[in-house]
């Protein structure tokens, strides 16, 4: 069973649909004890990193992912949801994050051409991490966000818009998107395979 972490925020609608469509048994959930328990767990995130990280917070949900991460059990961070697992973001001043990877969130610079980054962008991959499998070559996904992770030894794959930038993050059983896979079509479903296979969700 997957638990999708419920904060109070993120895009849970069509994530919801997504895991449908992958026939995933999942189960919406703003528990913390449900989140620790879980064999696997997605959180989605659509809005600023400082309020993310206050929601998880106030529901007792941060000690709860970095518990499920430390027991080796699948998670997935998608969009904030990646960008939370790094040390910390300057979206409307220094925020601190879980600090599970190396770096610093910032907004993009002068370099890129506009922000937000939004619509469709190539993704370089980058790591041989299950995660990433089968992506071929060049695959595109879909974006929207002003702030970026830096590149990090846990890049899986990067992406450019005026900068080059992490698009997914993978270790072990901790994996992360900076797109939206549920609006990627055929990159994001075979993203959600390959995490729904390591979390033992699917053959």
């Amino acid at each position: 069973m997957v638990a999708v972490i419920d904060y109070g925020g993120g895009n849970l609608g069509s994530l919801i649909a997504a895991l449908q469509r992958r026939g995933a048994s999942f189960v919406v959930t703003d528990d913390h004890a449900t989140v620790e328990q879980a064999e696997s767990a997605v959180l989605p995130g659509d809005g600023a990193f400082g309020a993310t990280m206050s929601a998880l917070q106030e529901r007792g949900l941060d000690r709860a992912i970095r518990a499920h991460i430390a027991a080796g059990k699948a998670f997935l961070g998608i969009c904030v949801g990646m960008q939370i697992l790094f040390e910390q973001s300057d979206e409307f001043g220094s925020t601190p994050g879980l600090g599970l990877i190396e770096g610093r969130v910032s907004r993009f610079t002068a370099a890129a051409p506009r922000v937000p980054h939004i619509g469709w962008n190539n993704l370089e991959v980058v790591s041989t991490h299950p995660f990433v499998h089968g992506l071929g070559i060049e695959p595109y996904a879909y974006f929207l966000h002003s702030y970026r992770a830096p590149l990090c030894s846990d890049t899986a794959a990067s992406c450019v818009h005026g900068e080059r930038f992490t698009a997914v993050v993978a270790r072990e059983n901790m994996m992360g998107t900076q797109f939206h896979p549920e609006k990627s079509q055929r990159i994001g479903a075979r993203l959600f395979d390959n995490f729904l296979r390591l979390a033992g969700e699917v053959p």
